[in-house]
């Protein structure tokens, strides 16, 4: 089985939920790029990733999540999805450094409002033409104690009995991903 990791932002495949994917589903093969910052941009590599290496699975961690849900037809997991990313990137605006090591050693990212602008776009279309053959493909793990995101109860609405509250924190620690999140995958990987 192969899975594709979506990072957060300000993050890169290097940040250590990768490693805990590899370890606690093995022998799954994860793959985790580094991400543009660009919604389109980001968008554009996350398909041809997928068109590319036909990934089983696609677990995103925030950020990621709100990119994953936008990846149609596939089967994915989204942890701590951030569905209105716009709002925490206008409050981050300018030079922002990267909080794991990116492959290109690229130290420092900027947003701006050009950058929060085309996120507020897509967010403004996430759930057109969502079905119940999409739902049935989407998962949203929501920790009960998250200290920067939200998004459970609009997620809720708009997957109905799609959404699960586990016990942590934003950044999911070890004990979370092998307690809670990875099984929880993997009973949703069972439906199938």
């Amino acid at each position: 089985m192969k899975i594709l990791f979506i990072h957060g932002l300000a993050s890169s495949g290097a940040y250590k939920m990768a490693d805990m994917l590899r370890q606690l589903m093995r022998p799954c093969e994860v793959i985790a790029p580094d991400v543009p910052t660009g919604a389109q941009e980001a968008l554009e590599m996350l398909e041809d990733i997928c068109a590319e290496e036909s990934p089983d699975l696609v677990v995103g961690l925030s950020w990621g999540g709100f990119l994953a849900q936008k990846l149609r037809g596939r089967r994915k997991v989204l942890v701590n999805p951030d569905l209105h990313v716009s709002d925490l990137m206008r409050s981050m605006c300018g030079e922002v450094r990267y909080l794991s090591p990116r492959a290109d050693g690229a130290q420092s990212f900027v947003i701006d409002d050009t950058v929060c602008e085309a996120y507020r776009t897509l967010e403004q279309g996430q759930y057109d033409g969502l079905d119940d053959a999409e739902r049935s493909l989407t998962l949203g793990l929501f920790a009960e104690d998250d200290h920067l995101v939200h998004c459970h109860d609009e997620f809720a609405l708009h997957y109905p009995g799609r959404a699960k509250k586990y016990p942590g924190g934003h950044l999911p620690t070890y004990p979370e991903m092998k307690f809670y999140i990875v099984p929880a995958v993997k009973a949703f990987m069972d439906t199938w």
